[in-house]
């Protein structure tokens, strides 16, 4: 299964039995097969036929639309699950405090705990950052040890915010130093890693909330990150766990050279990643979907099984497919 990424102006797609058409121009210029496809990612002057929309949707492929400089997702969903009773339950149990704060302790422990691992890697291979990993990891694992002792998902979410200083204060120590990366900032990042973080938690919260609105969640309705105006509070909180997976593939675009600091630009409205670089970003986002679709799956079939009890009664098939 595979993405497809369309960024280029003046391009219409339609439909063709079951193949999608380019057209730039009037003139067809590519076809891809719809079979094979999981997401549609689209940016820029991109038309698409009504028809062609309903075929997507009927296939449970969901379409991302990156808007603006920075990239701002609208989602075109699939159809959803077509039994309700798990956005049902999932509304009450989210009226649940205790229920609510287990997940959310469970969410911020297993973040941290790939945090840790994902340092213990990096000191083998980055000798001259080795203080400082070591240092970061321990500062994380006594974070990580005082979860439980947190009664409330505003206190826990205190706790995660000095972790998470803490995470980045080590991980700066093996961006290169070309990046001028110092700690996290966003809207808008001021820096090109912190961009590369940002697109690829955007992208995988999208990915994550098409993947829980087909298996019959609401993707707005959290336990960790409460209701919030245009929101996707649950695929928040199932992104907080894959937030390591997203870093360690941002660090490798750069150690790669994948991208370097040319494919930015940078203003005062922020650091953007300019077409060449997008171009080169979504291929490796392509071959790395793969373990980041694997997560994304782990984390839909977890809550999955919090909710196995109440399939079992109203007859959900709890097997469905998360993307």
């Amino acid at each position: 299964m595979t993405s497809l990424f369309i960024d280029r102006r003046g391009v219409e797609l339609e439909l063709d039995g079951e193949a999608i058409v380019f057209r730039e121009g009037g003139e067809r210029i590519g076809t891809v097969p719809v079979a094979p496809l999981t997401r549609v990612f689209l940016r820029g002057d991109v038309r698409l036929s009504a028809a062609l929309l309903g075929k997507l949707g009927e296939a449970g492929i969901g379409v991302v639309v990156l808007s603006g400089r920075q990239g701002k997702p609208s989602l075109l969903l699939a159809r959803p699950h077509n039994d309700a009773a798990r956005r049902v339950e999932q509304i009450k149990r989210s009226l649940d405090d205790g229920l609510s704060l287990a997940i959310a302790r469970d969410l911020v422990e297993r973040k941290i705990s790939r945090q840790i691992e994902w340092f213990d890697e990096l000191r083998a291979d980055n000798m001259n950052a080795r203080y400082e990993l070591t240092r970061a990891a321990k500062m994380l694992d006594e974070h990580r040890q005082k979860i439980a002792d947190h009664d409330s998902a505003a206190t826990l979410r205190g706790l995660e915010g000095s972790a998470a200083a803490r995470y980045f204060d080590g991980l700066k120590a093996v961006v290169p130093e070309s990046l001028k990366f110092s700690s996290r900032n966003r809207r808008p990042p001021k820096d090109p890693f912190n961009a590369m973080l940002s697109l690829t938690y955007t992208l995988l919260n999208a990915e994550l909330a098409i993947a829980l609105y087909g298996v019959g969640f609401d993707p707005y309705v959290g336990f960790y990150h409460r209701l919030d105006f245009g929101r996707e509070s649950l695929a928040s909180d199932l992104l907080e766990p894959l937030r390591p997976l997203a870093d360690r593939f941002a660090l490798r675009l750069f150690r790669e050279q994948t991208l370097t600091k040319d494919h930015f630009s940078s203003s005062e409205a922020g650091c953007f990643l300019g077409k060449a670089g997008r171009a080169r970003y979504y291929a490796a986002y392509e071959q790395a979907s793969e373990s980041l679709r694997a997560g994304i799956n782990e984390e839909v079939d977890r809550l999955i099984e919090r909710f196995d009890d109440t399939a079992a009664v109203r007859g959900i098939d709890s097997s469905t497919e998360a993307a």
